[in-house]
C-alpha cells in the first residue's frame, strides 16, 4: 500500500484496526499467562502484517490507532502511557530488524516483544521512580522471547494462508470466460 490514502487504503487500515481491537480485547478479557504484564500479543500480528505485506506508514499508523483506541476502550491514560512506550520502540525495532538479511517474521516479532517489554519496564521505573522494577526484567525477556516466536509463527502461517489465497484468486482471475475469449 503506498502512502497516498484512497479509499481502499483507508478501509483496510479500519479493518486492520478492528481486528488488533478484537485480538487486544480477547487477551484483556482472558489473561493466558498468568504472569502479571505478560500478554500474548496477538494484536501484534497486525502489526507485523501491516510491516511486512502494507508498508511502513500504514504500520506506525497502525500502532497509533490501536494503541490510542485500546487505551480509551480497555485501559486509561497510564495504560495508554505504557502501550505507546512499548509500541513505539517495538515497531522500531521490528522496522530495523525487518531489514536485516537472513531474520524471519519469527525473528522480528521475538526482538518487537522484547523491545516491547524493555519500553515499558522503562517507563515503570520512571513513573514509579525505582530501578528495583527492573529486577522483573528476565521475566519479561523470557515471556518476551516465548511468546514472540507464538506470534512470530501465527504471523507466518497467516501470510503464507494469504498468499495462498491471493495466488489462487489471481490465477482465477487471468482466466477470461470462453465466450470472451479470442
Amino acid at each position: 500500500m503506498n502512502t497516498r490514502w484512497n479509499a481502499s487504503a483507508i478501509a483496510k487500515l479500519g479493518l486492520l484496526t478492528a481486528v488488533a481491537l478484537v485480538l487486544g480485547y480477547v487477551e484483556h478479557l482472558l489473561p493466558i499467562t498468568g504472569i502479571p504484564g505478560v500478554k500474548l500479543g496477538l494484536a501484534n500480528t497486525v502489526l507485523l502484517y501491516a510491516l511486512y505485506l502494507l508498508d511502513v506508514p500504514s504500520a506506525i499508523l497502525l500502532m497509533i490507532l490501536k494503541v490510542g483506541l485500546s487505551g480509551l476502550l480497555f485501559g486509561g491514560v497510564a495504560a495508554m502511557l505504557y502501550s505507546f512506550a512499548g509500541g513505539v520502540v517495538s515497531l522500531l525495532v521490528m522496522i530495523l530488524a525487518r531489514r536485516m538479511k537472513g531474520l524471519s517474521v519469527v525473528g522480528v516479532s521475538v526482538l518487537g516483544a522484547a523491545a516491547h517489554n524493555i519500553a515499558q519496564l522503562a517507563v515503570a521505573c520512571f513513573v514509579v521512580e525505582t530501578r528495583a522494577i527492573l529486577a522483573y526484567l528476565p521475566v519479561l525477556l523470557l515471556s518476551a522471547a516465548i511468546t514472540g516466536v507464538l506470534t512470530g509463527l501465527v504471523a507466518r502461517y497467516t501470510f503464507r494462508g494469504l498468499n495462498a489465497a491471493s495466488a489462487k484468486e489471481s490465477r482465477s482471475g487471468n482466466q477470461k470466460p470462453k465466450e470472451t475469449q479470442r
